[in-house]
């Protein structure tokens, strides 16, 4: 009687697809990545709860509810404020303006103000809030 040999196979796992994948899945995550960030523009709403309080006093712009605006306590008119910011900011290295707002100011007079912060060369725009005290049940 003959026997057949048995043949030992080995078993190899091919490594090519998965380092493939995880190649693919790198380039997907370095493309969709600067799709997340928002840029220059850093937003806080006019109350908050949990967010940090910050004590820079520094180039402020102030717009009140009716729409007044004060660079650093002084009346400025809205036309000339983008020459005003130029000014403050020349020799700055540090391009942040910190503006406060009245929550009930429209948004629309924000949109043009930091619109207009931007014509002047400013990188950053901080929104300061007032932190809500906790109510207590």
């Amino acid at each position: 009687m003959r026997f057949r040999e048995k043949r030992l196979t080995k078993s190899i796992i091919n490594l090519t697809p998965m380092v493939d994948m995880l190649f693919l899945i790198l380039l997907f995550f370095l493309v969709t990545s600067s799709f997340i960030e928002q840029p220059n523009i850093k937003l806080e709403l006019p109350s908050t709860k949990y967010a940090s309080t910050s004590k820079i006093e520094e180039r402020v712009l102030t717009i009140s509810r009716d729409g007044k605006l004060f660079f650093q306590n002084e009346p400025v008119e809205r036309k000339n404020l983008v020459s005003v910011l130029k000014n403050a900011f020349s020799k700055q290295d540090d391009k942040t303006l910190i503006l406060r707002a009245d929550k009930n100011v429209s948004y629309g007079t924000v949109v043009d103000i930091m619109d207009a912060a931007k014509g002047a060369g400013l990188r950053r725009i901080v929104a300061p809030t007032i932190l809500e005290p906790e109510k207590q049940p």
